[in-house]
């Protein structure tokens, strides 16, 4: 399952990791979210071990949010060794977060 990420523990699950990381930047009254929702969702078990996976509401944490410029949601962003290596704005198919994310892990 995507992990929830929040203004408090962002640092310790998304700048500190070791591994790959993507975050969703969602709400509850988005409904690209919530198309993309499940999908991430499949892609956190898919990558379980190899990636890490979250979710950042930014109606609850707007503090991260303002932090990388989140102005459109759904907005995807992979990070790796803490910093920005790529995103994704608006809702796509699963095939194109998994590519993202797997060239992270070449």
């Amino acid at each position: 399952m995507a992990l929830e990420i929040t203004d408090a523990n962002f640092e310790e699950l998304v700048l500190k990791s070791d591994k790959p990381v993507l975050v969703d930047f969602w709400a509850e009254w988005c409904g690209p979210c919530r198309m993309v929702g499940p999908v991430v969702e499949e892609i956190a078990k898919e990558y379980d071990g190899r990636a890490v996976v979250g979710k950042v509401n930014v109606d609850n944490n707007p503090q991260i949010s303002m932090q990388f410029g989140i102005r459109n949601i759904p907005a995807l962003l992979y990070f790796k060794d803490g910093q920005v290596v790529d995103k994704q704005v608006g809702a796509v198919p699963k095939s194109v977060l998994a590519e993202k994310l797997n060239k992270q892990l070449a």
